[in-house]
C-alpha cells in the first residue's frame, strides 16, 4: 500500500509524543531528513532536544495534551520555538493497531506540517500561575464545606439536631453554638439567650431542645480535629486570597465592572479572569468563547438531520465558574437573568436553562473585556419585549408567505370617559 502523502502548508516542524518519562520527537520539512530522537523528561534532556530543534530551524512544534506531563515540555520550548502547539489528542489519533511511539510522533508531525491541526489556547506564563492559585483556592473552599458536612453528620449521630431548626450552620449563633458543643460544655438556656438574636426563626426553646445530645469523648475528640481542619484550610484561603488579589490589582478596575453583573461577586470574577484572560483577541467573537467553555450545544447532523446536539466537555473550571455565578443571578430580583432563567426553566427544566444563562453571562462578560464597556441592567421585561419582537417577525413572514402585504400598527387603548352626575 502506498503512502499518503498531504500538501506542506508549514516549512519545517517536529511531532512529539509525550510521557512520564520519555518524549518522542520527530522532525520533518524542507531541506531536512526526516529523523526520530528520543529523549527522557529531565530538565538536561529537555533542554537538551531544544537545542536539536534550534540547529535544525524548526519553527513549529505540536505535541498531545497529556495530563500535565506537557507543561514541562511547553514551558521549556516556549521562549524559543515560534510556535508550540498543544493539540487535543482526539484530532491527532493514530491508526488503530500500528500505534507505537515512533509512529505517533511521525503523525503528528505530518499532521503538523500539512496544517490539519489545530491549536489550543494556553495563556502565558503569568496567567497559568495565576490559574494555579485561583484553582487550589477553589478546591480548598470546597474541602471546607466537605469538612462541614461531616461536622453537621457527626452532630446528627450525636442527635445534635441544630440542622433541623436552622436554615443554615454558618451564621453567628450556629458557630457559637457549634463551638460550645466542641469544647465539651453544657448549653444552657442562659447561653442560648446571651447570644440570640430576634433574626432567626428558632426560638431559644428549640435551640434548646436540639441542643441536648448525647456526646461521648471520641466524637468530641473527632468535632476537635474536624474545627481544627477547617480553621487551618480557611487560613491558607486567606492567604491564596491575598496573594490572588495582589497578582490582580493593577486590573482592578475591570473587576469591578465585571462584579456589576448579576452573579459576580469578586471571587468569582477574580477566577473567571484567571482561566480566560484579560486579552479576548484569543476568541474572534463570544461565540467562541462559548465554544471553547463547552457552554453551547455542539453539531451532530446527519442527512441533512440536525440530532442532539449536547454541550461540548470544554474547559471544565470556566463551566464551573459560571454555573454557579449563574445560579447567584437567577435569585436576583427583576434582572434580565433571573427572567430568562424561569422562562427557560418551564419550558425546557432547571439544568438547560442554567446551562443557557451561564452562556448568556458568559457572553456579557466577553463584551466588557473586548470593548471596555460597563454593565447595563436591561430588566425582566426586556425578555417580554424580546419575545414579543421574534413573535411578531414570525407572524409577518408567514402571512407575507400567504400573499399578503403586513404592517403593524400597535392597537390604542381606549380613552376612559367620565361619568356624568345627574
Amino acid at each position: 500500500m502506498s503512502e499518503v502523502t498531504f500538501p506542506r502548508l508549514v516549512s519545517r516542524g517536529c511531532g512529539i509524543d509525550v510521557h512520564q518519562k520519555v518524549v518522542v520527537a520527530t522532525i520533518d520539512g524542507e531541506g531536512l531528513t526526516k529523523e526520530t530522537r528520543e529523549f527522557e523528561t529531565f530538565t538536561s534532556s529537555l533542554t537538551e532536544m531544544r537545542h536539536w530543534l534550534e540547529v535544525n530551524g524548526i519553527t513549529h512544534v505540536a505535541m498531545e495534551s497529556t495530563g500535565v506531563f506537557w507543561v514541562p515540555v511547553f514551558t521549556i520550548l516556549e521562549k524559543s520555538i515560534p510556535n508550540v502547539w498543544i493539540v487535543n489528542a482526539r484530532h491527532i489519533k493514530y491508526v488503530p493497531g500500528h500505534k507505537t511511539d515512533r509512529k505517533d510522533s511521525g503523525w503528528i508531525c505530518k499532521l503538523l506540517l500539512a496544517g490539519l491541526l489545530k491549536p489550543s489556547f494556553i495563556p502565558p506564563l503569568e496567567q497559568r500561575n495565576l490559574r494555579e492559585l485561583t484553582r487550589r483556592r477553589r478546591q480548598l473552599v470546597q474541602e471546607i464545606s466537605s469538612e462541614k458536612n461531616r461536622m453537621m453528620r457527626l452532630l446528627e449521630q450525636c442527635n445534635i439536631k441544630l440542622k433541623s431548626v436552622m436554615s443554615h450552620m454558618d451564621g453567628k449563633v450556629a458557630t457559637q453554638l457549634l463551638d460550645k458543643l466542641c469544647s465539651g460544655e453544657e448549653v444552657t438556656m442562659e447561653y442560648i439567650n446571651s447570644v440570640y438574636h430576634g433574626r432567626l426563626n428558632a426560638t431559644p426553646e428549640e435551640l434548646y431542645k436540639a441542643c441536648q445530645g448525647k456526646i461521648d469523648n471520641d466524637n468530641l475528640f473527632l468535632m476537635y480535629v474536624i474545627k481544627a481542619h477547617i480553621y487551618e484550610m480557611e487560613k491558607l484561603v486567606a492567604q491564596l486570597s491575598e496573594r490572588i488579589s495582589a497578582k490582580l490589582s493593577p486590573q482592578r478596575a475591570i473587576l469591578d465592572m465585571l462584579k456589576a453583573v448579576p452573579g459576580l461577586d469578586l471571587r468569582t470574577s477574580e477566577n473567571l479572569v484567571a482561566e480566560i484572560g484579560f486579552d479576548m483577541s484569543k476568541f474572534p467573537s463570544a461565540k467562541h468563547l462559548g465554544s471553547w467553555a463547552g457552554l453551547c450545544p455542539g453539531n451532530n447532523e446527519s442527512a441533512g438531520k440536525r440530532k442532539s446536539g449536547r454541550i461540548t466537555h470544554g474547559n471544565k473550571q470556566v463551566k464551573a465558574v459560571m454555573t454557579e455565578a449563574a445560579w447567584a443571578s437567577t435569585r436576583t430580583k427583576n434582572t434580565f437573568y433571573s427572567e430568562r432563567y424561569h422562562r427557560i426553566a418551564a419550558r425546557r427544566g432547571k439544568k438547560r436553562a442554567l446551562i443557557a444563562v451561564a452562556y448568556s453571562m458568559l457572553t456579557t462578560v466577553y463584551n466588557i473585556l473586548a470593548n471596555n464597556v460597563t454593565y447595563k441592567e436591561l430588566g425582566a421585561e426586556f425578555v417580554t419585549l424580546l419575545i414579543e419582537k421574534k413573535r411578531k417577525k414570525y407572524l409577518t413572514t408567514e402571512l407575507t408567505k400567504l400573499g399578503y402585504e403586513v404592517q403593524i400598527v400597535k392597537k390604542q387603548p381606549p380613552l376612559k370617559t367620565e361619568g356624568c352626575s345627574t
